[in-house]
Order: structure tokens, then sequence, then C-alpha cells
């Protein structure tokens, strides 16, 4: 609701015009719960963190099913600088220090639920770091961060993340499936 064209024209501007991903889909009552369990929030900002040595930032949440795994990202606060915002996210989730260098792909998702819609955009950004160490600052959000490969993304991940058969995983798989294209 607070993320509107006006705060993502500049976006595009300096990062980048990016790939745009519609999306739609069934959702399960639980992961309804998980999207709406915010009213005032419809969208996230997914980062694609990479070191120098090109390893990608990882995070596992605690209710996430054994082997899920993915890159991090949250929401921007009412009010907050876009960039501020997904640099804080950047350094909850991992304790990394980043800067943003492209916008990879934004998408526009309907998720429907017994009769009901939610829109929801995702934004998805490449982002660099020269940091090392991953240490998450918040544990309760955060069981474990760790370092991956984009290939790893595309292979082992990917196919855990279907394996669930949750629509919330699809439509990740989507996203990041989306942003391996954008940096190939």
């Amino acid at each position: 609701m607070h993320i509107r064209e006006d705060t993502l024209a500049p976006l595009r501007e300096q990062y980048g015009e990016p790939v745009a991903l519609p999306w739609e889909g069934e959702i399960s009552d639980a992961e309804w719960a998980i999207a709406t369990h915010n009213p005032d929030r419809n969208h996230d900002v997914t980062l694609f963190i990479l070191d120098p040595s090109r390893r990608l930032a990882l995070i596992r949440k605690p209710p996430f099913a054994a082997g899920v795994w993915r890159p991090p990202g949250g929401g921007v606060h009412p009010g907050e600088d876009f960039v501020a915002g997904a640099v804080r996210e950047a350094l909850e989730e991992t304790g990394l220090r980043v800067e943003l260098r492209r916008y990879l792909v934004a998408t526009r998702a309907l998720f429907h639920n017994a009769g009901r819609e939610l829109p929801w955009r995702t934004h998805v950004f490449l982002a660099e770091t020269e940091d090392e160490e991953l240490a998450p600052e918040d544990p309760g959000e955060i069981e474990a961060a760790r370092w991956g490969t984009l290939e790893e993304l595309a292979g082992p991940l990917r196919e855990r993340l279907l394996a669930t058969g949750r629509a919330f995983w699809r439509y990740r798989v989507a996203l990041h499936d989306a942003a391996l294209r954008s940096l190939a």
C-alpha cells in the first residue's frame, strides 16, 4: 500500500528496469495467515546478496521445512526509504552490510484463498557485500544463515521448494527463476 509507483520509478531509474513477473495461485489457509499477518503490508523485497567470490546468502526461518533455504528479504516500513529498508532487512536477516546493484524482478502476484484475493508485490534486487561472516541479528525470526551458490538455488534448493507442495514456495521458485535468468 505504501510502496507506490512514485517510490518505484526512481528505483528503476537508478537500478535498471526489472523483469515483470505476473503470478497467480491458490494458497492454503496457513499461507493466507502468513501473508495477512500484517494487514498494512502487501509487498516484500527479496535480496540476491553476492560476495566477491559470487557466493549467495541464504536464510532459514524456524517454520521452514527441512532443507528449505531461500534468499533473505522482508518489508519496507511505512515512511522508510526503500533502499534503507532493503539494506536494513539484509543486516537484520544476515548480518551483512550490502549495496543494491540491480533491480532484477518486479512481481504482481494475486493469491487466492477461500474466495478471497490478496494482491502482492515482490521486488527482487541484486546486492553485493564485502562482508564474509553471516550473523543474523534476530534468531527468533532467522534460524540460520549460510552461503550457497546460484547453481544450488537453481538445482537442489529449487527441487526442495517444489517438493513441499506449498504455493508460496512455487511463487518463490518463479521469483528465483526469473532473477537467475536476469543475472545470466
